[in-house]
């Protein structure tokens, strides 16, 4: 045994009552892999904070014990110890990788030297030693031109080289258990599947344990030996990883197992959880998606469109170089469609999007909208344009002011577009919308932060409809969501596409999701269209290697 909670009680502030989780117990082994499975709020990454005493503000642990087997062979309970004896645990012991690296990595540092700092706090490193050290690692979890990556900053490297380097941290002081908190979440899957590959190659050098957090059950199935998953604090089922994926016990995990999306279902509606905690409830049963035919008759003309940003000067006298993000691109989106856009981070997926939407200026090509140059318009037709043009954000927190409440941010382009002759006419639009993304009037008065992170898409999804669009783009808008919460959006998703006669253009590194949703598909890689057409036809025979590549890269289940 390695690592062995006891009866785990965590609590807000110093009400014991008051449990965030209760009773937990588990037990991870030397060499092996834990997963813990469940959505947000479940409890698995306060869990997993606790391990480390790193228990946000207004959280403590109000009972039972965290047991760990130190190195020299000493049993000690981790919710005993000191700050000092913590700090010497905390990296060398027991380590962690975090879910967002950009949060964890400190910005004003350069990648190397974060490193560095902990080699020689941990290991009393000097600054030779730990130089070459530190290349090694960047070697060891395959980052490129090492010497290039130790000099740059977090901002300057891609979402999957900061992972690595959160990898490369962690495993600098050889832990003998790895805490892995969602590292995977929002990355695209061929970046996914390198970082699960090389997880597991770390261990199996080093001999660590691993604690792999996720709420995707095709991720846990990849890596972990055992799981537990885990359901509004508590701790509803345990077992080996397969046996729980083919014969789950607790009517939540069963919810879990059949809110994934699969190729089974590319014309059913979505079960969520609620259809198996409540199954008096479950009105899902053989219901069928059935969107509106696709007319040919095309929305957007995109013709030989190209993108490019100014690069940084290399030198004082040197002209500032062009970098090409879009590349000679040509496309159709008809009524009635969905388009989806699939390809990796950088690919220039997110640029189209914005592109259409007039919020970057193409270098060159056409993009007509019902056959008028968007380049031409003025003011008054570029009005109506972006009324008619709408688009939701991965991140639905962002893009709402934290200043004001649900009720005014969606009330904000209806005054903007002119739409409703009074303000009690439209607060009776917002409560209409309300209703038709399934939220309740009274929120109304709530601010951003208050709500969960579907309950947020949702808000985001109702003022882009507030002003009766006939194109929504939307860019990675289920990313990162649960799996529960990702179903509940898509199933009203395309409820709202046959009941407004809406276009979709969607946006997405997940390929399951795009197979489920879009009619047609294009595949962007470096800026060029690889591949087009049919979305059934394209996952089920695909031309490409570059798609092949993304498709086989997929997680499935074991």
């Amino acid at each position: 045994m390695l690592l062995s909670v006891n009866n785990l009680n965590i609590s807000k502030g110093n009400n014991s009552a008051d449990l965030i989780c209760k009773n937990i117990s588990f037990q991870i082994d030397k060499g092996e892999t834990l997963g813990i499975l469940g959505e947000s709020g479940s409890g698995k990454s306060i869990t997993a904070l606790s391990v480390l005493n790193l228990l946000p503000g207004g959280l403590n642990i109000s009972g039972g014990e965290i047991l760990f087997t130190q190195s020299n062979g000493l049993v000690v309970n981790l919710c005993k110890l000191s700050k000092i004896e913590l700090q010497k645990i905390r990296g060398k012991e027991i380590a962690m990788v975090f879910q967002e690296p950009m949060t964890s990595l400190n910005p004003v540092y350069t990648c190397g030297n974060q490193i560095i700092e902990m080699l020689k706090v941990h290991l009393s490193m000097n600054q030779k030693n730990a130089y070459d050290y530190t290349l090694e690692l960047f070697k060891k979890v395959r980052l490129p031109d090492p010497e290039r990556i130790f000099k740059s900053y977090p901002h300057q490297l891609s979402g999957g080289q900061k992972q690595r380097v959160m990898i490369a941290m962690a495993i600098s002081c050889k832990p003998q258990l790895l805490i892995a908190d969602e590292p995977t979440t929002a990355l695209d899957v061929s970046v996914q599947k390198s970082i699960l590959e090389l997880l597991k190659s770390l261990q199996e050098e080093m001999g660590m344990s691993i604690l792999f957090i996720s709420h995707d059950i095709s991720v846990l199935s990849e890596i972990s030996h055992r799981s537990v998953v885990f359901f509004r604090g508590d701790l509803v089922e345990e077992g080996f990883t397969k046996n729980i994926i083919k014969n789950a016990q607790h009517p939540y995990t069963k919810g879990l197992m059949s809110c994934r999306l699969s190729i089974n279902n590319k014309n059913e509606r979505l079960k969520t959880i609620d259809d198996f905690l409540n199954p008096s409830l479950d009105n899902t049963e053989n219901v069928t998606v059935k969107p509106k035919d696709v007319e040919k008759f095309s929305i957007f003309e995109i013709k030989g469109l190209e993108v490019a940003f100014l690069q940084p000067r290399t030198g004082f006298l040197k002209r500032p170089s062009e970098k090409k993000i879009l590349n000679n691109l040509d496309l159709t989106v008809f009524k009635n469609e969905t388009l989806g856009i699939v390809g990796e981070s950088g690919s220039g997926k997110t640029t189209l999007g914005r592109t259409l939407l007039k919020l970057i200026n193409n270098s060159s090509g056409t993009i007509k909208f019902h056959g008028k140059d968007i380049s031409t318009l003025n003011r008054d037709e570029s009005r109506l344009f972006r009324q008619k043009v709408q688009i939701i954000f991965q991140d639905p927190y962002s893009s709402l002011n934290p200043k004001i409440c649900i009720g005014e941010a969606i009330e904000e382009p209806l005054r903007v577009y002119k739409i409703g002759k009074s303000a009690k006419e439209r607060k009776e639009k917002v409560m209409s919308l309300l209703h038709q993304v399934n939220l309740t009037g009274d929120i109304y008065n709530r601010y951003p932060h208050e709500f969960s992170g579907g309950q947020r898409q949702r808000i985001g999804i109702a003022r882009a409809l507030a002003v009766n669009p006939e194109l929504i783009i939307l860019d990675e808008s289920v990313a990162a969501l649960d799996v529960s919460v990702q179903a509940q959006v898509l199933n009203l998703l395309n409820d709202l596409k046959r009941d407004f006669n809406l276009t979709y253009m969607f946006i997405s590194h997940d390929l399951n999701v795009v197979r489920y949703m879009s009619d047609r598909i294009i595949v962007l890689n470096q800026g060029t269209i690889v591949e087009q057409g049919n979305a059934e036809l394209i996952f089920n025979n695909p031309q490409n290697n570059y798609t092949k590549t993304l498709i086989t890269s997929t997680p499935r289940i074991y």
